[in-house]
């Protein structure tokens, strides 16, 4: 089994590896929505996601100090970018004929204070699979370049915050 991994990518839009792209073969499917809802009283914290019409419920503890999740913001969205990119390695691993006997990712970030953006986004990949180290290093390349959620970060997307 052969091992290859430790690939970093900084996620920036002056990083010439994240400029754009041709369209991926997939981009032409119809436009799904996703959201999340967190509700959250006195010992009580409810989370739950879609996409579509699909909806699921997550296990997200209440802040055992008060009100308020006992996860962060910032941790969800390092945990969206390595479910992301984990869960697009094996989408692309099989639309290039590769077999991936298993993935590891870990993202971080950097925050320097409240109300400040996060600096040093970076992640790491280990895919474990008997392809050729070349092979599962295209794969990490190309993934990097169609994940879904780097691409909204690396373009800065306007969040607008609406009337409830």
């Amino acid at each position: 089994m052969k091992l290859a991994g430790r690939e970093v990518a900084r996620i920036s839009n002056d990083n010439p590896s994240t400029a754009r792209r041709a369209p991926h073969p997939k981009t032409a499917r119809q436009r799904v929505k996703v959201s999340a809802t967190v509700r959250n009283a006195a010992l009580r914290h409810e989370v739950t996601v879609s996409t579509g019409n699909h909806e699921k419920a997550l296990v997200v503890p209440c802040k055992p100090s008060g009100p308020g999740s006992g996860v962060s913001g910032g941790e969800l969205l390092m945990l969206a970018l390595a479910t992301c990119y984990c869960n697009d390695l094996y989408r692309e691993a099989a639309r290039l004929a590769l077999s991936i006997e298993s993935v590891e990712v870990e993202a971080s970030a950097e925050f320097p204070g409240i109300g400040l953006a996060a600096t040093n986004v970076s992640y790491r990949a280990k895919v474990s699979s008997s392809a050729a180290p070349d092979r599962i290093a295209e794969l990490l390349r190309v993934t990097d370049a169609v994940a879904e959620i780097h691409n909204t970060v690396r373009a800065g997307v306007p969040v607008t915050l609406e009337q409830a």
